[in-house]
């Protein structure tokens, strides 16, 4: 096992000649690690023109621009002439809508109207089932069963339930 202490390169008895040899030994590794180059490559790769100017591109927008210029002139013209010309509107033509079956869905809603008023008119002839009359009696006698059978006295429908928990206020 060897001491933590400082280990000599070269051996030797003196500690000065040591210390000398040891130093220039340090001296000769330092030269050298900052003469020493670098091996990996840390220039950027070469850019190429065709890859940076996308010229397809660019000849695609000076179409597209082109021909917006080109619609831009003739919206132009026509507005021009237009404000020459007082711009009076040359295409009325009255239409009038013509169904080639307006007679047949005319008579299909007469057809309609007709068989509503006859159903309208059994409705109106025929007796109810049940008779309202009875219902009111019934529910009569089964609000006095309720107020019979109840602990507590009904509400009035005017009269709203208080709440059994009072309000808190609060005080500064």
């Amino acid at each position: 096992m060897q001491h933590k202490a400082h280990q000599p390169l070269q051996p030797c008895a003196n500690k000065y000649l040591q210390y000398r040899w040891d130093k220039r030994d340090y001296d000769i590794h330092k030269k050298k690690f900052q003469s020493a180059k670098a091996m990996v490559n840390t220039t950027p790769p070469k850019i190429y023109d065709h890859i940076l100017l996308k010229r397809k591109k660019k000849m695609q927008e000076e179409e597209r621009l082109s021909t917006i210029q080109r619609d831009n002139r003739m919206l132009l013209d026509k507005i021009s002439h237009i404000k020459q010309t007082s711009g009076q509107i040359d295409c009325r033509n009255e239409y009038v809508n013509k169904r080639l079956d307006t007679d047949k869905r005319q008579e299909a809603l007469l057809e309609i109207v007709k068989n509503n008023k006859i159903i309208l008119r059994r409705l109106s002839q025929c007796t109810p089932y049940y008779s309202v009359q009875a219902w009111n009696e019934q529910w009569i006698k089964t609000l006095d069963i309720m107020k019979s059978v109840g602990r507590f006295p009904p509400l009035n429908h005017a009269q709203r339930p208080v709440d059994v928990l009072p309000q808190k206020t609060m005080q500064f």
